[in-house]
């Protein structure tokens, strides 16, 4: 079986998953984010460490605008079109072309939430939410209707599927909060579910970069193939078994982004990646618990994978 055959194996309950497919996603550096030569970059780094899809990195971000000073302001929020993603698509398209028969080709995609936030920075997004909800609402909206046209794009342009990486709900910001299922949830969801319908590999990612979590049930029923997100949850340290078991579903990750795999040598990792196969479950895929940093030697990864890829179940 070829790499894409491999990857969805994990989705298939009726046969014995013997083979564990493997990923870690980075940023390149900005020489390498737009048209051939983001293309080469990732067929480069997808090659050299051996990984079992094409994850594409989205570095179309939302630019910041600084007339958005006041909650009221985000009713004026631009929708953005297809000149706007035009690079991302290509890039998207290129690998498609380029990777597409032999694995499947994964597009970010970052949440509506994590966009207004590119928008006027994180601090001042959660003030205007605190201060006054229905007027932010409705530019996370807005954000959401330009990222349907960016969605819908690149499904036409062959991905298989989006990482879609969810933020919002962390301790520090909205977890409990109902501001958290009024302005953040409703608009992934009307995202996700359109990916779920019309893509055949998704990957749920709740993401802890800004802060963690000690509640993972508003996500339960986010819609996503696999879910990958980090193992702790408050002053827990859950296993993958119980994501597994939380989520209903595949489990992508158990290798912490900021440990072995940055500051150790090829044969630390290797030791590492063997002691987390060992108790990995049944439906699995190696990763980390969100994007490893740019400086990670790439000799560390492909290590990893090949552990990954020589372990028997």
């Amino acid at each position: 079986m070829n790499k894409r055959e491999l990857v969805l194996q994990v989705l298939d309950e009726s046969k014995q998953q013997t083979y564990i497919p493997a990923a870690f996603f980075l940023h390149f550096d900005p020489k390498f984010h737009r048209g051939q030569a983001a293309i080469e970059k990732h067929l480069e780094y997808f090659r050299f460490t051996e990984m079992d899809f094409v994850k594409i990195q989205y570095e179309t971000v939302f630019p910041f605008r600084d007339e958005i000073r006041k909650p009221e302001d985000w009713l004026q929020m631009p929708q953005y079109g297809m000149d706007f993603y035009q690079d991302q698509v290509e890039i998207a398209r290129g690998l498609v072309q380029a990777a597409g028969k032999e694995a499947l080709v994964i597009q970010t995609l970052y949440s509506p939430f994590m966009c207004a936030g590119h928008t006027v920075g994180g601090e001042r997004l959660m003030q205007h939410l605190l201060e006054n909800p229905p007027p932010v609402r409705k530019g996370i909206e807005i954000i959401t209707e330009s990222l349907r046209t960016f969605v819908r794009a690149c499904i036409a342009a062959g991905v298989d599927g989006f990482y879609h990486s969810t933020q919002g709900g962390e301790t520090s910001r909205l977890e409990g909060s109902a501001l958290f299922e009024e302005c953040v949830k409703p608009f992934d969801l009307s995202l996700m579910n359109e990916i779920n319908e019309k893509c055949e590999f998704n990957i749920l990612h709740v993401c802890d970069y800004v802060d963690g979590y000690t509640d993972l049930t508003p996500f339960l029923d986010y819609p996503g193939d696999v879910v990958n997100c980090s193992l702790k949850l408050g002053d827990q340290h859950l296993n993958p078994q119980q994501i597994v078991e939380m989520f209903g579903r595949p489990f992508m990750g158990g290798v912490e982004r900021l440990g072995t795999i940055q500051n150790g040598s090829p044969s630390d990792v290797q030791e590492m990646t063997r002691s987390i196969l060992v108790t990995a479950p049944e439906r699995y895929m190696l990763g980390a618990d969100c994007t490893i940093p740019s400086t990670v030697d790439w000799e560390n990864i492909r290590a990893a994978i090949q552990v990954a890829h020589a372990h028997a179940r």
